[in-house]
């Protein structure tokens, strides 16, 4: 049977103003299992129009730092009991494994636990300025309306990395789901009233790119943008922003390097490979899918990474036994495939992989292609699936080359165990996150964000609580004399 959802505005759970939905689909199946409505310019309006009154004229304007945290708190707390029925839906809409989604919804819970603290440690400064009559100082003020933007992968973690920190900071938030699997997020929306949020603090919208994401990303109430997806709906994203002059942070995925010398612990290193490239089926905006090893270990890593790679169960994400499930949509696959075969017309060589797995439609097999040279198209293109590129090198100063020949810069991975060395090239890889000796862990207290053609602006950690905010600078004349020129300045 096919579930329908709603989306919530103003504290209500509502269908599109036009009756508009759109299906979505189970990746592992391929059929139809909930709709989910179509949200309208109108309906964006509306939305926006609830988080402003909420900011500024509701109870949330008026509560106390300690209670947006309480609230905050409750979140992670109900999202923490309710991980296996939000990691299910997910990996039911976007056919993540359900061991990664389920261990993800109770994991960030702690995101929201650490935003909750922060509510009450934002502080302005007292200044020491120079002029001796003067007392001035500064407040953190929210910004407004944030318009949070999420993709389908992941959808819940960049869900609490986006609206924990501007929740924290006293702003309301219009959260758009992605059109591929709004389900999980509309889902979680269900637990905002519970952990005590006034209406119109959170409103969950539901849609594409036109009418939905343009009339939210260009709104004249929107003060703040946060977007994660592609490059190519981020330049909308831009373009829409200066109808408004809000601030935007972007983090647009990557082609992340993954280094591994010649004094590595190999097996250390393969394990990370396989868990920077097969661990979400390579639908991950940090995949560490280019391989950039040693010539002295390249046959040896190669053949251990070749065998395990041979050996990935594929099949439905809900099972325990499964380690790599389909990919979302049929676009991912058709532009693997067009990747792939020019890549070996330009002198790729596929060590294993390559084709459709045998389990369905979206389902593609674990993939390792060497290039001859970095010039290879495949080299630099995000496919975000199981696909990994591999490149050799011989010299220190090569591998940093061939690592930083991108147009992207979200993370790197070096495997070394030269201190030294890990120290330089972290250093000198021209990412946003840089992982040695392991690949692709997170936590609340660190910030991630990429450089290049990988966005800019920081999410997770505590200086994102104050990306979400402005100061304002209050000058006090402590001096009892009258202004004695109104035509000179002070």
């Amino acid at each position: 049977m096919t579930k329908t959802y709603k989306m919530l505005i103003d504290g209500a759970w509502v269908a599109a103003s036009d009756g508009g939905t759109f299906d979505t689909f189970n990746p592992a199946t391929g059929a139809v299992w909930a709709t989910a409505p179509e949200a309208t310019a109108e309906d964006v309006d509306r939305a926006v129009r609830a988080a402003h009154r909420a900011c500024y004229e509701g109870p949330w304007a008026s509560m106390t730092p300690s209670a947006r945290g309480q609230c905050l708190r409750r979140l992670g707390d109900l999202l923490a009991e309710r991980s296996e029925g939000l990691g299910e839906t997910e990996t039911r809409d976007s056919g993540k494994m359900f061991k990664e989604t389920r261990w993800q919804a109770k994991y960030i819970s702690e995101f929201f636990h650490f935003y909750a603290g922060a509510a009450d440690k934002i502080s302005g400064e007292t200044l020491p300025i120079d002029k001796p009559d003067m007392f001035v100082f500064t407040n953190r003020e929210p910004l407004g309306v944030v318009a949070a933007v999420v993709p389908w992968n992941s959808q819940l973690f960049l869900t609490a990395v986006k609206i924990g920190p501007a929740l924290a900071a006293g702003n309301t938030v219009v959260l758009k789901t992605s059109e591929h699997a709004p389900a999980a997020i509309l889902e979680f929306g269900e637990l905002l009233a519970e952990a005590g949020f006034p209406d119109g603090v959170v409103n969950i919208i539901s849609g594409h790119g036109d009418p939905c994401g343009k009339a939210l990303t260009s709104h004249p109430l929107v003060a703040r943008i946060s977007f994660t997806g592609g490059p190519g709906a981020a330049r909308h994203v831009l373009m829409n922003s200066t109808q408004n002059f809000a601030q935007v942070s972007l983090e647009l995925g990557g082609k992340s390097p993954f280094i591994v010398f010649e004094d590595a612990d190999l097996e250390s290193a393969v394990n990370g490979s396989v868990a920077g490239i097969f661990g979400a089926s390579g639908q991950s905006c940090v995949a560490g899918s280019r391989l950039i090893v040693h010539e002295d270990v390249a046959d040896e890593f190669l053949a251990r990474l070749t065998a395990i790679a041979r050996n990935i169960v594929i099949g439905d994400p809900m099972a325990e036994a499964t380690q790599m499930g389909p990919l979302c949509t049929i676009g991912q696959i058709e532009t693997i495939e067009r990747e792939l075969a020019r890549a070996v017309a330009e002198g790729g060589t596929i060590l294993c992989g390559g084709k459709r797995a045998t389990a369905g439609p979206l389902f593609f097999e674990p993939t390792i292609i060497e290039c001859p040279n970095a010039d290879l198209k495949i080299v630099d293109t995000e496919l975000f699936g199981p696909v990994l590129c591999v490149l050799r090198f011989s010299t220190e100063a090569e591998a940093l080359a061939l690592a930083n020949a991108s147009e992207h810069g979200l993370a790197a991975g070096i495997f070394t165990r030269d201190g030294a060395r890990s120290l330089r090239m972290s250093r000198a890889v021209r990412a946003g996150i840089v992982w040695v000796n392991t690949y692709r862990a997170i936590s609340p207290v660190a910030e991630f964000g990429g450089t290049k053609g990988s966005g800019y602006g920081r999410e997770s950690g505590f200086q994102a609580v104050y990306d979400y905010t402005r100061p304002k600078t209050v000058w006090m004349n402590m001096s009892d004399a009258p202004i004695a020129n109104p035509f000179q300045m002070r």
